[in-house]
């Protein structure tokens, strides 16, 4: 019966040394081992073996890259005016055993350090460079902490700002002028509708006028060749007429009594009008009445007028 419980403590204290033996570190993970308080070795992920009741793992790190937040830090520009400024800081773990025992509380030292070097950066510039610069801002925290934070093992991947928050009188002014600056572009942008408009309008009216001008010289320039051409073919008509007139009394061989009375019909014609008031007959149509009587009955010769001497 001793003999049985000597060896079940036997097994029980085999099984507490193999346990304490093994050590699992996960994926992305490191274990610092320490021996009686001083470093021993760091543990890679998987299985492995340690000494039991001398050495422990005493640290464990993560060596992911990691996401720290901080809350929002107050900083003075140039301009003395405060801001307050969110920043995300990404960074990992490059040296456990740095990590360990260079800081004692790795977060907490880059948070003290990305407020300060934060102030630093900021304090020379003024608020609208602060609003408008996070890019210069980042780098400058990136040169700042990377430099600092190498000596305890880890690197930071990038600096992140947030937010940059003026204080609410000066966010009011500023959303003041914003309006102000967007009431001006859009008076300015409606000025330059209306002048446009304006131009465009006066253009238009501009070529209708010249359109209707240049319409109205081609309709003038063809009304007067149409004139024209109408007058010549009158004149050609009138002179045909003419020459068939002609023609026809001179194949007719007229005496001058037939031309003494055609001058007679057209006495009338002559004679007609308001403004004639005066009239004259040459001596050859008195000759010409002279031969007409001869070849008339007396009666119709007394009926003529008499001629002037």
């Amino acid at each position: 019966m001793e003999i049985l419980i000597v060896l079940i403590a036997l097994l029980l204290f085999v099984i507490v040394i193999v346990a304490k033996s093994i050590r699992v570190v996960p994926q992305a993970y490191a274990g610092v081992v320490e021996r009686f308080g001083k470093y021993k070795e760091t543990l890679p992920a998987g299985l492995n073996f340690v000494v039991p009741f001398v050495d422990k793992v005493r640290y464990m790190i993560d060596l992911r890259e990691q996401v720290v937040s901080f809350p929002p830090q107050g900083a003075i520009t140039e301009d003395n005016l405060t801001v307050d400024i969110d920043t995300v800081i990404f960074f990992q773990i490059t040296d456990p055993i740095a990590a360990t025992y260079e800081i004692s509380n790795h977060i907490q030292a880059i948070e003290q350090l990305t407020m300060t070097t934060l102030r630093n950066v900021v304090g020379g510039m003024d608020l609208e460079q602060t609003l408008t610069s996070r890019e210069s801002i980042n780098s400058g925290l990136s040169a700042v902490l990377d430099e600092t934070t190498g000596r305890w093992g880890i690197k930071v991947k990038r600096v992140e700002i947030k937010g940059i928050d003026p204080p609410p009188s000066i966010k009011d002014a500023m959303e003041k002028q914003m309006r102000a600056d967007r009431d001006k572009r859009a008076f300015i942008l409606t000025a330059e509708g209306q002048r446009q408009s304006a131009i465009l309008t006066a253009e238009g009216n501009k070529q209708s006028a010249i359109l209707n001008a240049e319409g109205e010289r081609e309709a003038a320039i063809l009304r007067a060749q149409a004139d024209r051409e109408a007058a010549i073919l009158r004149a050609q008509g009138e002179g045909a007429a003419i020459t068939t007139v002609f023609q026809a009394i001179h194949d007719g061989q007229p005496d001058q009594g037939l031309l003494a009375y055609q001058y007679l019909q057209m006495l009338p014609k002559i004679a007609d009008g308001q403004s004639n008031k005066l009239w004259i007959i040459p001596s050859e149509v008195g000759k010409a009445l002279e031969g007409l009587g001869s070849v008339l009955n007396p009666a119709d010769a007394d009926a003529l007028p008499p001629t002037a001497p």
